[in-house]
């Protein structure tokens, strides 16, 4: 089999989406049923941390060990790319002693010239472009929850940041509305990708893009790295908070989601985030499960 990365979504195809979701509940149930197979015996994941993590870091960690496999942690501090060396370099090196690499990193173009020259295949666990890891989770939640999501409608309120980029693509693969409502001066830098006029709708106003919706979700003002705007972004961006008012608008049946660490009184309330229709819950859960699924897909590809 070629070698293969997970960079964005768009390295899946639709159906190898739907193909992996469908294995990561089959997974979810057997874990329930107390049944871990041993998908990764003998394998080693090398995870390099430049951004903090608790979801990803447990996740992809508890999936290796749970599939008798090891994660090694490397931040900043604890490899050579915090001393300047490229990541062409690391990836080389890694390459040599693990069967995968994740990397959880600010620049996408960093993500990208690690699996340029690495010969094992390179997992985008985040960059500030994008975020595929979670968006797997999030289709997996809805999936659980509602059924597929073809077909449905999707609302983004609040920032156009790497959530935003990913389900732009996400719309596209998976065949759902997605209606965009980002404050004018800070749209999704994958605007131009939106395509489609049918499946992605960029705008302004968050009770345009909530009504009749089947799925709301949003994520924090600032993200990290954005720490010294975050004063400036709680103003331009507090029309944009998902209330129980603006959540009456979407479908009956809406769920809400949220990627998580969230700010409750900021971009959602608490009265919306802990509403039985809100499964962020499960949503942080299904991290293991989609990246078991991912895991066993790019190691042991059949």
């Amino acid at each position: 089999m070629a070698l293969r990365h997970f960079l964005s979504l768009d390295d899946l195809s639709g159906d190898e989406i739907r193909a992996l979701l469908a294995r990561a509940l089959e997974l979810k149930r057997w874990r329930s049923a107390g049944r871990r197979p041993p998908l990764f015996q003998h394998k080693t994941l090398a995870m390099i941390f430049e951004k903090s993590s608790t979801r990803t870091r447990v996740s992809f960690e508890g999936a290796m060990a749970e599939g008798g496999g090891k994660a090694i942690f490397l931040s900043s501090q604890e490899s050579q790319l915090g001393r300047g060396e490229p990541p062409e370099d690391t990836a080389r090196v890694l390459s040599q002693m693990a069967d995968a690499i994740m990397v959880r990193t600010f620049a996408h173009e960093t993500v990208e010239r690690i699996a340029k020259c690495a010969s094992v295949p390179v997992i985008n666990g985040l960059t500030d472009t994008l975020h595929p890891c979670q968006v797997l989770a999030d289709l997996l939640t809805y999936l659980e929850h509602r059924g597929d999501i073809a077909g449905k409608r999707v609302a983004w309120v609040g920032d156009g940041n790497n959530m935003c980029n990913t389900f732009i693509s996400a719309a596209r693969l998976m065949n759902f509305e997605l209606r965009v409502a980002t404050p004018a001066a800070y749209p999704p830098s994958m605007a131009a990708q939106a395509g489609d006029a049918a499946r992605v709708t960029l705008g302004h106003d968050p009770k345009v893009a909530v009504r009749d919706a089947d799925l709301v979700v949003t994520d924090v003002w600032a993200s990290m790295g954005q720490e010294q705007e975050a004063d400036t972004r709680r103003e331009v961006f507090r029309p944009f908070q998902v209330s129980a008012e603006l959540m009456s608008l979407a479908a009956p049946t809406a769920l809400f989601m949220h990627c998580l660490p969230a700010h409750r009184g900021e971009e959602v309330t608490a009265e919306v985030i802990d509403h039985p229709a809100s499964v962020v819950w499960d949503e942080a859960g299904n991290r293991l499960h989609a990246q078991k699924a991912l895991l066993e897909f790019l190691l042991n590809p059949r």
